[in-house]
């Protein structure tokens, strides 16, 4: 299987890439953020516990299902004032 990872925001920022192609097994959303977790430290960032994600560019959680071709994006959570 193979998903298309965006990062946006501080994420990008800190992870000096807007996103990456990922090969593997990926049950959910949260296989893939445990998949990066495990490439080194910069992406201890996506550890954060109010991250927010979106497949497909809609909304979702953790447990989020994944099919080949699907795009995961991470992105911290939005403030207004």
């Amino acid at each position: 299987m193979s998903v298309e990872v965006v990062y946006f925001a501080r994420y990008r920022e800190l992870l000096g890439r807007d996103g990456e192609r990922l090969e593997g097994d990926f049950e959910n959303v949260e296989a893939v953020r445990q998949t990066l977790l495990g490439k080194g430290p910069e992406y201890a960032v996506l550890a954060e516990q109010n991250l927010m994600c979106a497949r497909n560019q809609d909304l979702c959680r953790l447990a989020e299902p994944l099919a080949d071709g699907d795009e995961v994006a991470f992105f911290p959570p939005v403030t207004g004032g």
